[in-house]
């Protein structure tokens, strides 16, 4: 079954080693959403109402991760926080074997520290497409700053944020392929470890491509879906 360049053998057995690793590439995208989601529209909420303090960090934030390599954060951030909690540790007294941590904990900060900077300018950009109006309108009817942004703003806002925000899960569930760097059970990992046998690596690569590309495909379709629902609620608020 081996062409003169491809082994098509190890090109299917490899597909199904590297299928094992989405569960992880998923669980990071979805839990780095999950902390990310809510920072970040506190965050883009403390830009547009240029709170003092917070504006001034979120920008110095926003600028250091748009501004610094994925990789670059991962080694940084990989290698600095154990020692960080060590040092905490070691002050306490907690015995605690800091460095026997599974690296999916780290994965969880790491990629929720770069995602939640990219959601920051994708909310400002959403709430700034919201009219003013639509908040003087809730308070009007007695609903407090809470109700209104739950019930009235950011449901308009997501459909404004939808694209961006489908952009910015798409590449986080294609940045996950960096964690093979922390030694993450992922995609990427499993077919380059399988690779290493008989130094079949463009099969593997070949196979990691297929996976995020149905993968990507995937959350797209999704989000399409979720967005035509977003407008018809947005066509009814608006009416």
């Amino acid at each position: 079954m081996n062409s003169s360049f491809i082994n098509t053998e190890f090109l299917i057995d490899t597909f199904f080693i590297a299928l094992s690793g989405v569960p992880i590439a998923l669980l990071v995208t979805v839990v780095a959403l999950a902390i990310a989601l809510p920072i970040g529209f506190f965050l883009a909420l403390s830009r547009i109402n240029e709170i003092p303090v917070l504006n001034g960090f979120t920008k110095v934030y926003v600028s250091f991760v748009r501004g610094t390599p994925l990789i670059i954060q991962i080694f940084v951030l990989y290698s600095i926080l154990p020692l960080i909690l060590a040092g905490i540790f070691e002050r306490y007294e907690i015995d605690f074997p800091i460095y026997e941590v599974n690296p999916l904990w780290y994965a969880f900060v790491i990629f929720s520290f770069n995602t939640a900077a990219i959601l920051v300018e994708v909310f400002r950009s959403a709430l700034k497409t919201v009219n003013v109006g639509q908040l003087e309108a809730a308070y009007s009817v007695g609903l407090t700053t809470s109700q209104a942004y739950r019930r009235i703003i950011i449901p308009q806002m997501l459909v404004s944020a939808m694209p961006n925000l489908c952009t910015a899960t798409i590449n986080l569930i294609k940045a996950t392929s960096l964690g093979y760097a922390i030694s993450l059970q992922e995609i990427t990992l499993k077919a380059k470890v399988a690779a290493n046998v008989g130094y079949n690596y463009l099969e593997a690569y070949i196979d990691i491509f297929i996976v995020y590309l149905i993968l990507c495909i995937t959350v797209e379709y999704l989000f399409k879906v979720f967005e035509k629902r977003l407008s018809r609620y947005k066509a009814v608020a608006t009416a």
